[in-house]
């Protein structure tokens, strides 16, 4: 049995862990506020690019008499034989399930597509970790061309593989980084390369209001409606847990509501007149796409952030929670101790007293 003094030692050591993961909370709680703010800014953004999109669709002559599709690679669908899985997890721990649940989301979508062969790509550490363990990187080797020079060619060795990894992009997101991947993606797809892109995020709406989302990225069916192939949402428990821990560190549970700003930016440039435009109109559709994809993945990585930071503030919570009762129980215990302890010396002196 553990005496007094290591009962002391023991409760001073859970008070200072309870003083790190408060700390912790309430940091949590500040980027998330950052976060939330950040991502909802984003959203008019998003529609007023989709507006303008649509607006110009009616305006080019772009569409395939054919098919009636239109006639931009990225609208160009074609039998799914190697897909990209773009998986965008934390780069930190200490969030509870967060980066866990991801990461069974992103296995579940590959474990249920055995017959394609897949690529995968991870934004932040903690998917990157645990994907490089699990499946082997790309091999590309040089091949002189007939010209001069050499170019990289790639030789698959199993059906799933890494590709590329982007660690660190969540903790200073730049429009700038999301713009190149973008890029990256877009190319691979025109080339023919993959035949289709989804993405594996946590969809946050407000601090009770998340889900993890598998959302297909490329091609493009119809401009503005996200195209989400699968998702889980929380349990009442999960919500409850973190709504009582938002409270306690002062956030709004609600969302600002940003309807109207969305309402608005839907209607940017979708008036029934003729626009004159300083490029022209398929130039300009030509130039949007690319910025169009960069927004959808932009507002994954925003979303993304908001829901970690809200875990992280979730599962510091319950760890200051546990560390509080854990002090209690242990304080009981300490006191039960030392009350056994002085018993037993006031029986010795009795007992002393008698036999003399």
């Amino acid at each position: 049995m553990a005496n007094v003094l290591d009962l002391r030692r023991r409760i001073r050591s859970v008070k200072n862990t309870r003083q790190i993961t408060k700390a912790m909370k309430m940091v949590s709680a500040a980027k998330l506020r950052r976060a939330q703010e950040r991502a909802i800014n984003a959203r008019p953004y998003a529609k007023m690019i989709s507006s303008v999109l649509e607006s110009l669709t009616r305006r080019v002559d772009i569409f395939d008499e054919a098919t009636g599709n239109l006639r931009h690679p990225l609208f160009s669908t074609r039998p799914e034989k190697r897909v990209l899985l773009l998986v965008i997890s934390g780069d930190k721990g200490f969030a509870g399930a967060f980066n866990a649940n991801i990461l069974k989301t992103a296995f579940q979508f590959i474990n249920g597509n055995p017959t394609k062969e897949i690529d995968v790509e991870a934004v932040g550490r903690k998917g990157r970790d645990l994907m490089r363990k699990r499946y082997p990187a790309a091999v590309y080797t040089e091949h002189p061309l007939d010209g001069g020079g050499t170019t990289q060619l790639r030789e698959r060795k199993a059906p799933v593989e890494v590709t590329g990894d982007h660690p660190g992009m969540l903790l200073k997101l730049e429009t700038s980084r999301v713009q190149e991947l973008a890029e990256s993606i877009i190319a691979r797809y025109v080339s023919e390369e993959i035949d289709a892109v989804y993405v594996v995020y946590n969809e946050f709406k407000s601090v009770i209001a998340q889900r993890l989302v598998v959302e297909k990225l490329l091609p493009i069916l119809k401009i503005g409606i996200p195209q989400i192939t699968g998702a889980t949402e929380p349990t009442e428990e999960e919500m409850q847990r973190t709504a009582e821990a938002a409270l306690s560190a002062g956030i709004e549970l609600e969302a600002a509501d940003t309807a109207a700003a969305e309402e608005e930016a839907k209607k940017f440039g979708t008036e029934q007149v003729d626009y004159i435009y300083e490029q022209p109109a398929e130039e300009l559709f030509n130039g949007l796409l690319p910025q169009y994809i960069a927004s959808m993945l932009y507002h994954s990585m925003t979303e993304s952030i908001a829901a970690e930071h809200a875990a992280r503030m979730t599962a510091m919570d319950s760890a200051t929670n546990s560390a509080s009762d854990m002090i209690d129980s242990l304080t009981l215990h300490m006191n039960r101790v030392r009350q056994a302890a002085i018993t037993t010396e006031i029986i010795e002196i009795v007992s002393g007293a008698a036999a003399l």
